[in-house]
């Protein structure tokens, strides 16, 4: 029988606290010794590996629109043209013309005003847009890996920042899309908070809200941290608590341009209407998915669409729970992660679209939920598990490239 181990008050040592306490003191990029350049230096192999990827299936996608031994070809223009899509029009359109009609208020400034300012350089507001989303895409990465390293080491943070980057729908990342600039302020306002930093948290904040509603949920987080570092006692309540007002600062900013532009401050929550978008249970989403599973053939459109979304819901809810409860919890002082994973999720699943593909976009928004990442990636130090989420996001990725590079609904 192998002797237990005990803290100096006696209490039991489970495994896994050794296992962290090992990994803290072995590993060099833990801790505040993260560097913003060594934290770089261990998410660029990812950052690059992952756009060399993409670039490949850019590249072979072409063969879809080429029959069979033609003679044929592409303009080669054809490489940036295939990532405009969707979404991405809408962000141009507004970025060249302004909100000229109500139904654009649905997409909030940052992205488009960015688009706009670096369009007077690079003469195009899509290829702008481009580059703006995947610059924010390496922030965005740099920062996941220093908040993570700071809490639960170097190993848990590299396999969480991969994770992060090869889920299936984490394309979206290199698309003319807001997506990563909106984790990237999110995940800053985060970082900031664990810090003690607030009046930098409240700034990064009001970036967020200026790039989605959903940074609102970051109210949580801010309340729960900055009520903890006090011990939760109300008479060590300061003045630096008014940072919060930047979470929803942006916010009140686009209401106020909703009231001068359309004489509506909540034009942007009227114009969800238009993209058929509504307030409900959260159990409605769960209730369409198995309608249409259940009343559609097996490989029809709407039958393979919704299972392929209500999976990366699942798995993002599985992960929620797991963050609770079981070997991979977060502690007592990291349940802010808990407490925003499940804000921003609920933020989702609360506003499906009413229409038949009710699930639609689900699959992108689960990239917003950090948090689960981290749990994901307390496994991934062992070789099997590692192997079987490579294995299976993987070929996904690649296969909802090609989707989206092919002119196919995916979004």
């Amino acid at each position: 029988m192998q002797p237990s181990l005990s803290d100096k008050e006696g209490r039991a040592i489970s495994p896994l606290q050794i296992e962290h306490a090992v990994e803290q003191v072995t590993d060099s990029n833990g801790g505040l010794a993260c560097s913003w350049w060594e934290a770089l230096k261990q998410v660029a192999p990812i950052y690059i590996a992952t756009h060399i990827a993409f670039l490949a299936l850019t590249y072979l996608a072409a063969l879809f629109s080429l029959r069979n031994f033609s003679t044929s070809s592409l303009p080669l223009n054809t490489l940036l043209v295939s990532w405009n899509r969707w979404d991405t029009s809408q962000f141009t359109h507004i970025a060249a013309y302004g909100y000229d009609a109500s139904y654009r208020m649905a997409f909030f400034p940052l992205f488009p005003l960015l688009e706009r300012i670096l369009a007077v350089v690079v003469r195009d507001p899509f290829i702008a847009g481009l580059l703006i989303s995947n610059l924010a895409t390496l922030s965005m990465f740099m920062v996941f890996y220093r908040l993570v390293v700071e809490d639960f080491g170097g190993v848990r943070a590299w396999h969480s920042v991969l994770y992060l980057a090869i889920f299936p729908t984490a394309f979206f990342f290199a698309a003319a899309y807001n997506e990563s600039l909106f984790i990237f302020f999110s995940i800053l306002s985060f970082y900031y908070m664990r810090k003690g930093r607030w009046w930098l948290a409240g700034l990064a904040a009001l970036f967020a809200s200026l790039t989605r509603s959903i940074a609102i949920c970051l109210l949580i987080p801010f309340a729960y941290e900055y009520m903890r570092q006090r011990d939760f006692q109300w008479r060590r309540i300061g003045f630096s608590v008014m940072s919060g007002i930047g979470i929803i600062g942006g916010i009140l900013l686009f209401c106020l341009y909703g009231y001068l532009k359309f004489h509506d401050p909540l034009a942007f929550m009227h114009a969800q209407k238009v993209w058929h978008r509504q307030l409900t249970f959260p159990w409605v989403v769960f209730q369409v998915a198995y309608r249409n599973i259940r009343t559609h053939p097996i490989l029809s459109f709407t039958s393979i669409h919704t299972v392929m979304d209500l999976s990366a819901i699942l798995f993002i809810l599985l992960m929620l729970v797991l963050s609770f409860w079981g070997p991979w919890k977060f502690a007592r002082e990291q349940w802010s992660y808990a407490f925003y994973a499940c804000a921003l999720y609920l933020f989702v699943i609360l506003t499906p679209e009413a229409a038949s593909a009710a699930l639609s976009s689900l699959s992108r928004f689960m990239l917003e939920i950090f948090p689960a990442f981290i749990t994901v990636a307390a496994p991934g130090k062992r070789r099997d598990f590692n192997l079987y989420y490579l294995t299976i996001c993987l070929p996904l990725l690649g296969f909802m490239v090609l989707q989206w590079l092919t002119g196919k609904w995916i979004v």
